[in-house]
């Protein structure tokens, strides 16, 4: 049996929905992305939610309404999908790579304030793998910076008790990928509690366009109503599949709490992960190269650790980002030594039995 690393969560629901609104007529921004923004707003509880053509894309526009631009800094993290820094660079800002938290995966507050700089604009943590990282940490440590959440990952994910993006900080920043809990094929959610920035952001993603006047030179980032048709259905689904990753993360716990070459994923105190990802870890002496391998021999669709932005040609040897002061050495050691396994709502049990009869065959 191949088991894929992920399967997108799509049936006759959403098939009935694109159905709906091309037969309407309207297929760009219009009544089925204002719906999908109350909904997510709802789900998260967030005052406001802005709905925009990709992940990346809304974290370039909570950047520039949060007035980064040439010449600024951003503090953020070397280990997460490069999008991360990216987003920093195409505003003209230079970002700031701290270290993570082996168990969170995320910015590590401890290094925060030594990074800080007279030309630093925002800080830009991320909720990797779904884990959240320790928001209030990073907001005692910002010395009143904003704090922009790059929560592309951690749809219904919880930190003490509240929903990731409420937001903790000014925005969180939503992606709706193929590998996320829900999906639009591409696309991605702005939430915020500033009703004032909300409209800034709705004014910016559609050219500036306010009734029929053009106020300021902005952008096209706006998601269409066939994407917010689909994933309307897979939202009404949340808690259900959130509860089915956390039951299939529970059998990995398992099956790995006395696996003598893979250790279980860790769940940060006072976090409730959605388990966007299962990032298990090589036990010391173990190999994740020849696990990864063997694992994918079998049939399973596993990936090594997140590539960190400052080991990639794009950034590594150049001025395009500096380094904090103390060094990446958690976040080379997670690239090392994960092994991302399966995880998705709608795995067949046969599937999950595939995968925890591969990982038993480790020990062999």
């Amino acid at each position: 049996m191949n088991v894929p690393i992920v399967r997108p969560d799509l049936g006759d629901e959403e098939i009935a929905a694109v159905t709906r609104v091309l037969r309407s007529g309207w297929i760009l921004m219009g009544p089925e992305v204002e719906a999908l923004e109350r909904e997510f707003a709802a789900a998260v509880g967030a005052p406001h939610a802005v709905a925009v053509s990709s992940g990346t894309a809304a974290l370039e526009l909570a950047l520039r309404v949060a007035g980064v631009g040439p010449g600024d800094e951003v503090v953020t993290v070397s280990h997460s999908f490069i999008a991360t820094a990216n987003c920093i660079v195409t505003v003209g800002a230079r970002p700031v790579f701290i270290d993570v938290d082996p168990v969170t995966f995320g910015m590590d507050p401890r290094h925060l304030a030594a990074a800080i700089g007279p030309r630093t604009r925002a800080i830009l943590p991320a909720h990797q793998l779904g884990l959240p990282c320790d928001l209030r940490g990073i907001l005692a440590a910002a010395r009143g910076l904003p704090v922009i959440e790059d929560a592309a990952c951690a749809l219904g994910s919880e930190l003490d008790g509240a929903r990731i993006g409420r937001p903790a900080g000014l925005m969180a920043c939503f992606s709706f990928h193929p590998r996320k809990v829900i999906t639009t094929g591409d696309g991605g959610m702005i939430t915020t509690a500033d009703a004032a920035l909300a409209q800034r952001l709705r004014l910016l993603r559609a050219h500036g366009l306010a009734g029929d006047r053009f106020l300021e030179p902005a952008y096209n980032l706006r998601l269409t109503d066939l994407q917010a048709a689909v994933a309307r259905p897979q939202l009404a689904r949340l808690e259900r599949s959130l509860a089915e990753r956390r039951r299939i993360a529970g059998r990995y716990h398992a099956a790995l709490s006395h696996h003598t070459r893979l250790a279980p994923a860790e769940t940060p105190r006072g976090a409730v992960p959605n388990w966007q990802s299962y990032p298990a870890r090589a036990r010391p002496g173990a190999d994740a190269a020849e696990l990864l391998t063997r694992l994918s021999a079998a049939g399973i669709g596993v990936r090594g650790g997140i590539a960190n932005a400052h080991e990639q040609p794009a950034y590594a040897g150049s001025d395009r980002a500096r380094m904090g002061p103390n060094g990446l050495e958690v976040s080379e050691m997670l690239r090392a030594r994960t092994v991302m396994l399966p995880i998705f709502q709608g795995m067949t049990p046969a599937e999950e039995e595939a995968v925890l009869g591969a990982l038993a065959q480790l020990l062999s």
